[in-house]
């Protein structure tokens, strides 16, 4: 009897301990599931318009090389949203010490890229109705700046798209992109069209390239060494990705 119970007992334990293990894995099967879900497109286009937002400065590039960079802001911030979805951002430049008096204002659209793209975000910059109405639209409280349905309407002609994508595995950069082969329309300083490239990184910094080339291919306005880079504001707030 007591060999028997001592057999049944040590039986039981090992089922429990088999039960214990078998949910332990399930456990931690589910849990790994749902910690790797798939990014949906909607999640990479919230990520890059929350990426892209806030102030930002080309201050250590600008003081590392003076002759190519000048220290400028980049402020963008929500304005608007469409019934598709799209976030519509407000977004402008100026010289850092002058940040009052924006010399670039747009706005951005930023949405997933069509289905049969191969990409995860369509980036499309417009031209502003009355960009004077916007200067400085983000440094105002928000009762003092253009309704949301107000901004739509102030959407004027389409300027550039970028198409971006996520980076792969090992590259500094969480998502890249730039305008397809042949860019967009410019007339800027004897330009005939303009590229663009764009990158986020991780704490929110952002690299920008813009570009412009007339007929014979030749550069007439941008920057030639590299992209811009612009860093958040101490303090600011860095979205955690």
């Amino acid at each position: 009897m007591t060999i028997g119970t001592g057999s049944d007992s040590n039986g039981w334990s090992r089922a429990r301990g088999l039960v214990i293990k078998t949910l332990a894995v399930i456990g931690g099967a589910l849990l790994l599931k749902r910690l790797t879900k798939s990014t949906t497109r909607w999640d990479h286009a919230r990520i890059v318009a929350e990426s892209l937002s806030g102030e930002k400065f080309s201050r250590e590039q600008a003081s590392r090389d003076p002759d190519n960079y000048f220290n400028l802001r980049m402020l963008t911030c929500p304005a608007a949203e469409m019934v598709d979805g799209s976030r519509v951002l407000y977004f402008e430049q100026a010289f850092q010490r002058t940040p009052q008096k924006p010399f670039r204002q747009r706005f951005y659209m930023v949405k997933p890229c069509p289905k049969e793209m191969r990409c995860d975000v369509e980036l499309n910059s417009y031209a502003i109705r009355d960009a004077e109405e916007y200067k400085n639209f983000c440094d105002r409280p928000k009762d003092q700046r253009p309704l949301p349905e107000e901004v739509i309407g102030d959407i004027a002609e389409h300027l550039t798209s970028i198409y971006v994508k996520r980076c792969e595995r090992g590259k500094r950069c969480l998502y890249e992109g730039s305008t397809p082969p042949g860019g967009f329309p410019n007339s800027w300083n004897g330009a005939t069209y303009c590229t663009s490239e764009v990158a986020v990184l991780k704490n929110n910094e952002i690299h920008t390239w813009d570009r412009g080339y007339d007929d014979d291919g030749n550069q007439v306005w941008g920057v030639k060494g590299g992209p811009y880079e612009f860093k958040p504001a101490p303090g600011s707030f860095v979205l955690q990705n």
